[in-house]
């Protein structure tokens, strides 16, 4: 059976480096973009579909400072339809701050939907649910249900859950909407030497974000969110985690 894939286009946290930007990863096949970073101006020659769903776990610049290169991105790689998904306050503060006219004086070709009303989506056959997760001013994270090409009906989907941005939540309930995952994306902008930073700034450190993958038992987990200052290591095994770990790197592609 074919698997579906994502591309890694920024995978910093906070502000680029030399060889990461900012969150952006792409699902080509679903035309499903997660957070609009920096690293979406890798956007265009990605796109296979005629319609694009942007979907921001939150408000913070790193994670949507792209959206203002969206012109560019539409100039050169014409779709019919985007739609950016959000909380209606971020999306609310977006508009109002990063596309006042004073910073940005040209309306975007986009439609804006609020996620509040509904805990589940269907995205042009992509089925998003989501979750609040503690950080400063608030986040979401996303699970992606899509079917994977060649697949029949019978057939399970490709799950993807998106955790970004976020102390690493723990409780039952949440932990059970993660579980069985195909590929589980979890930040992870610190090591454990700065525990107390993450816990500070509303962010998760390496033992816990691999504590949350042993609870939740996916197929493969990716690291992401990663501190441009302080390249992360991967040090020792986790012996209850028997699924491949790897860090997100930018340009990485990986299958699900």
């Amino acid at each position: 059976m074919k698997t579906l894939e994502v591309h890694c286009l920024g995978t910093a946290g906070y502000h680029p480096n030399e060889t990461r930007h900012t969150s952006c990863y792409f699902l080509p096949q679903s035309g499903v973009l997660l957070d609009a970073g920096t690293g979406i101006f890798r956007l265009p020659e990605l796109i296979q579909t005629d319609h694009l769903d942007i979907l921001l776990s939150h408000a913070h610049l790193d994670h949507v400072v792209g959206l203002t290169f969206l012109l560019d991105i539409l100039y050169q790689r014409p779709v019919k339809e985007v739609r950016v998904w959000g909380q209606a306050e971020k999306l609310a503060a977006i508009q109002e701050h990063l596309f006042h006219e004073s910073l940005f004086p040209v309306a975007l070709p986009v439609s804006w939907h609020s996620i509040d009303e509904q805990s589940e989506w269907d995205l042009q056959g992509t089925k998003m649910s989501w979750r609040l997760q503690e950080h400063p001013g608030g986040s979401v994270a996303y699970r992606l249900e899509a079917a994977r090409p060649d697949s029949t009906s019978s057939d399970s989907p490709a799950v993807l859950v998106y955790a970004t941005d976020t102390l690493g939540a723990e409780d039952a309930e949440t932990l059970q909407w993660m579980s069985g995952a195909d590929l589980l994306m979890h930040e992870c902008n610190f090591d454990d030497q700065n525990q107390k930073w993450a816990e500070k700034t509303g962010h998760c450190y390496l033992q816990k974000a691999l504590q949350i993958a042993v609870q939740t038992q996916p197929k493969r987990l990716l690291l992401t969110h990663i501190n441009p200052v302080a390249e992360l290591q991967l040090d020792g095994e986790v012996p209850s985690l028997q699924c491949p770990i790897e860090i997100a790197t930018d340009g990485l592609r990986v299958a699900f």
